[in-house]
Parts: C-alpha cells; structure tokens; sequence
C-alpha cells in the first residue's frame, strides 16, 4: 500500500509529468543471492526470458525524450515458474529500484535502461 502511493506520488510530481519515450526493449539485470553472481537481461517489448525458476516479460519501457541515459520506466510481470504464480506485476523505475522491487528469496531483479 505505502509502496503505490509512493509510486503514485513520483509519478503526479513534474518531472514524472515530463515527455517519456517508447523504446523497443531494456536492459535488466538479475541477482542470485545464493551464488552472488549477476546476469544482465535483454529484452525486447513483448518477449519474455527465463532466470532461473522466474520467467520475466517485458511489457514496455520508456524513458524521459530530453536525457534517454537519465531513468528507465519498465513494465514488467514476473512469475514464478516453480509456484505457476505471478510475483511481480507492474512497473519498475531504475532510479528508485527500491520503490517497486520483487520481492523473491533467491532472486532480485531491476531495471537498467531502455535500448533500442
């Protein structure tokens, strides 16, 4: 609950307000807390990759027209493939991964940029 109104908050302030920009895919990064070891993520719009038992789509990734390296805004759903569950839905920001993170055990997951 704390975490969407954090959200909702970011995004009513000015520079949410700002003009942002469809890109055709993103850069991910993954963490496996057990092995300590980190593994980027391409995706394009619409594709989904495996990382370990999670199963990641991208739904859709833009970024601010005037600064592309300056934030990243990606939908994505995450599920667990193990459980048959979806754990993650929704959008994830770069600059504040904290703000709307996966919450998984094993795995973190955040984004790093768009790509075109």
């Amino acid at each position: 609950m704390i975490r969407a109104a954090l959200l909702a908050l970011l995004l009513a302030s000015p520079a949410a307000a700002q003009d942002t920009v469809r890109a055709p895919g993103a850069m991910l990064r993954g963490l496996d807390k057990v092995s300590g070891r980190t593994t980027d993520l391409p995706l394009q719009v619409g594709e989904a990759q495996r990382y370990g038992r999670l199963e990641i789509r991208l739904g859709e990734c833009r970024y601010p027209a005037g600064d592309p390296s300056s934030d990243a805004f990606a939908q994505l759903t995450i599920t667990d493939l193990r459980q048959n569950a979806t754990v993650f839905s929704g959008w994830m920001i770069a600059s504040s991964p904290a703000l709307s993170a996966l919450d998984d055990a094993r795995y973190d997951v955040w984004v790093m940029a768009c790509q075109s």
